[in-house]
């Protein structure tokens, strides 16, 4: 598929062909039925009516990998439906976190190796979601990540602001 689309400029109905796989030509994905769904296209590409389906077909978890692809009403469905959903803000802030580990590197002048940077990135999401269980957990235990992932970003520009003596 990354040879396909990457060199080729290839279309996935190409890929479906040549290895037999399923294809729903001009339709959106999210009617397919899946345990795990990935959005990562584009700013509200899922709406309400796709998570409902999504729900209805037995998902799982909903993990964001483009900038908020839920709109508002889907997202809503998710959490209404107790639907595990890691929320752009949280799950697609690694892209965000390495280019401050470069600028890190560039304005210190020095170079870490992949693996360190790769250690690091780690660290920034593993801490990403310990803040997210710990604002977003409610009293039977399921975590509302977007919660999370707000409060904690509230709490880390308000220390950040008492710390500066802002307030």
């Amino acid at each position: 598929m990354k040879d396909l689309k990457e060199r080729r400029r290839g279309r996935v109905s190409e890929y479906a062909e040549h290895f037999g796989c399923e294809y729903h030509q001009g339709q959106r994905p999210w009617a397919v039925p899946c345990d795990l769904a990935f959005p990562c296209a584009t700013q509200n590409e899922l709406d309400g009516d796709d998570a409902r389906q999504l729900v209805k077909n037995g998902l799982l978890a909903i993990a964001e990998g483009a900038n908020m692809p839920t709109d508002a009403d889907g997202v809503g469905v998710f959490l209404e439906n107790r639907i595990l959903y890691a929320p752009s803000k949280a799950a697609n802030a690694g892209g965000v976190a390495v280019s401050g580990l470069e600028q890190s590197q560039n304005s210190l002048r020095i170079s870490w190796s992949r693996g360190e940077v790769d250690a690091r990135l780690r660290t920034i999401m593993r801490d990403i979601h310990t803040q997210c269980v710990r604002y977003g957990n409610g009293e039977d235990d399921y975590v509302n990540y977007v919660k999370g992932a707000n409060i904690g970003g509230f709490v880390k520009v308000a220390d950040a602001m008492l710390a500066y003596g802002a307030v």
